[in-house]
């Protein structure tokens, strides 16, 4: 059963019960909420995402370095992939820094590198091999990402909300139309016997 917002709100229908103003009303709540209330959600979620991943990446880069390394090792069996590709690998990788002499770790290298490829690989602290830090597009990603889910949960959130209330005031409009019939249901039929 639907309810008009127009003729729920109009206070000089005579037939209008309480139940069907609050209805019209939690309609406009409900639109209020879906079209303001949940893109607003996503806006601010999205911009804390935004914050945290800038951050992260920030602590990510001032971490980590780039380096050009000698592939000394032979690259790790690469992991099966759905959809064909080859997966970057693990090998060992020797490089000379000026101020600190040379050095070997195990880091990934890309999909087809064999023992005396040089590539570029991410070195940490403590001289791991580390994947790259997060790029502005990454960040920009993950920020659309969670912007993007929380809209979508705080809609299914009114919707889910909205039709609990609905249900609600259904059994109270029923149960309002049979204590009415119970009063009067006795006048119409006692004529018709």
């Amino acid at each position: 059963m639907r309810i008009p917002v127009r003729g729920g709100l109009r206070r000089g229908n005579p037939l209008r019960r309480r139940s069907d103003a609050v209805a019209a009303w939690s309609a406009v709540s409900v639109a209020l909420l879906l079209f303001t209330g949940a893109p607003l959600a996503g806006v601010w979620a999205g911009l804390w995402a935004h914050r945290q991943a800038a951050t992260v990446a920030a602590v990510q880069r001032a971490e980590r370095h780039h380096v050009r390394a000698k592939v000394t090792g032979n690259p790790s069996r690469p992991l099966p992939a759905a959809d064909g590709q080859e997966r970057p690998r693990r090998a060992t990788v020797r490089w000379t820094e000026a101020a600190t002499g040379e050095h070997t770790a195990e880091a990934r290298v890309p999909a087809g590198t064999r023992a005396g490829d040089v590539v570029d690989v991410w070195i940490d602290a403590r001289g791991h091999g580390v994947g790259a830090p997060p790029d502005d597009v990454a960040v920009w990603q993950h920020t659309v990402t969670v912007g993007g889910c929380a809209t979508g949960g705080a809609a299914l959130l009114v919707v889910l909300g909205h039709g609990a209330a609905r249900r609600i005031a259904m059994r109270r409009r029923l149960l309002e139309w049979e204590r009415e019939w119970a009063r009067t249901g006795p006048d119409w039929t006692s004529g018709a016997a």
